[in-house]
């Protein structure tokens, strides 16, 4: 699949979840994040603003702002009081004679007074407030990534300290931007937006049109969840990431069809890797990135070499040349090699059994990259361990498990390989990316 077609389905992924009102939101902003960014930006909603913030007309309107908030907009608010004996303002006689003669005909010390005074609380100026509060907020929070070396902020903020400082300024000083109070927690208003959409004033429209399209990042709406997975978040060559979120996808798809129930989809917490569970008379718990350490599973290669028999390490090896040979057709010499991997977890009722599936995803169709997963994904099997107790092997030396615990997903290759079926009673399954689909399933049942 090339990058367009998994950007399409990633997009359909994403809003299928988001429309049912469950969505893995924090394993989408820790997969598309920029490494450098901290765990704060692991929260979907922030990572959301700063990629809002880091969009060019976003930057480009605030290079602007300074010199639009000179000629802000305001609305000449009359207020009248009842003075006695003084004078406050202009006195307003005809509204003074009524007073007199309604309530105190014979006191010539009363007055009424007008005041006129701007006012600053139109919709349109709420409007901008919020835009100004949104893109100030998250700049704080990424002050120090959008003032250093990073190659995700080129050409937008990065650079441009002195237009960080500006924004500062304009909020903390600018009398202007104070004088607006702050929107209430529902606000802007459609109407709000509406009225400033509408304005004669070009900086009120576009506040409005800037506000309109965070609501559809936010809101997850085709076009803008394409965006975010295209341009700011991630590198225009990491396809690697958006493989994996597909194969992820993938899984949490066919599960859900299977047991006919939606998942619970985790919050990624530091080393806990869970993303979804699904409740049932068995628990299928899937975990993505490394080894799922908050279950106590471990990856630790130490070859048996106190057996007279071949190690573990050796079977890994003599398998792995076996199935390559047997997929592509070929003889071929051994090779090394680890990647992180997808774990899927089936937890019996009583929690005394427990099965794995170790899932490798490679992003290639390159004959040497597939065989390296082929032997990654047996050395994750030969090597599972729970609480430092091997999984496999200890009583039947079945180190690789049934033939159903591990797969290897790889992309679309152009030429002839051997089908699900025909790699017969394998040791462990490959899967094109085209196949997930079809075939997923049927290599799941084996496990569940």
């Amino acid at each position: 699949m090339n990058r367009d077609a998994l950007l399409e389905q990633l997009t359909e992924d994403i809003l299928a979840y988001a429309k049912h009102g469950s969505f893995p939101e924090q394993e989408l902003a820790r997969s598309i994040k920029p490494e450098q960014l901290d765990e704060r930006f692991e929260e979907y909603e922030l990572l959301l603003d700063l990629h809002f913030i880091l969009q060019s007309d976003v930057v480009e309107f605030f290079r602007e702002l300074p010199a639009h908030l000179r000629s802000i907009r305001t609305e000449t608010q009359t207020t009248s009081r009842t003075r006695r004996g003084t004078v406050d303002g202009r006195i307003n006689w005809g509204k003074t004679i009524k007073k007199r003669y309604a309530e105190h005909p014979r006191d010539r010390s009363l007055f009424v007074c007008e005041n006129r005074s701007e006012d600053y609380d139109i919709p349109e100026n709420i409007v901008l407030k919020r835009l100004i509060s949104v893109v100030h907020e998250t700049i704080r929070e990424a002050e120090e990534y959008l003032r250093g070396d990073y190659e995700w902020v080129t050409e937008t903020w990065k650079g441009s300290d002195e237009l960080v400082d500006e924004l500062q300024r304009i909020v903390e000083r600018n009398v202007h931007v104070r004088r607006i109070r702050e929107p209430d927690t529902y606000e802007p208003t459609e109407r709000m937006l509406t009225t400033a959409a509408n304005s004669r004033h070009e900086v009120y429209r576009d506040a409005a049109s800037l506000l309109r399209s965070r609501e559809r990042l936010f809101r997850g709406e085709p076009n803008a969840i394409r965006q975010l997975l295209e341009e700011t978040a991630i590198a225009p060559d990491d396809q690697d990431t958006l493989f994996e979120l597909f194969v992820l996808f993938r899984f949490v798809a066919t599960l859900e069809e299977m047991r006919e129930t939606q998942p619970e989809f985790k919050t990624i917490a530091t080393d806990r890797q869970e993303l979804a569970r699904f409740k049932g008379e068995k628990e299928i718990v899937l975990y993505h990135d490394n080894s799922a350490r908050d279950r106590e599973l471990s990856f630790v290669a130490v070859p048996d070499e106190d057996k007279a028999e071949l190690s573990r390490t050796d079977k890994v090896q003599v398998a792995a040349q076996e199935i390559a040979g047997n997929y592509f057709g070929k003889d071929y010499q051994n090779h090394t090699g680890r990647p992180d991997v997808i774990v899927l977890e089936v937890i019996s009722e009583d929690e005394n059994e427990h099965e794995y599936l170790i899932v490798e995803v490679k992003n290639s169709t390159r004959e040497e990259t597939i065989r390296q997963g082929i032997k990654e994904t047996l050395e994750y099997l030969a090597f599972l361990r729970v609480n430092d107790e091997f999984v496999f092997g200890e009583e039947d030396g079945e180190y690789f498990g049934s033939g159903w615990n591990g797969m290897l997903v790889v992309q679309d290759l152009d030429r002839e390989t051997a089908s699900v079926e025909g790699q017969g009673e394998q040791e462990i399954a490959i899967l094109q990316a085209s196949e997930l689909e079809a075939e997923l399933e049927s290599v799941l049942h084996g496990v569940i």
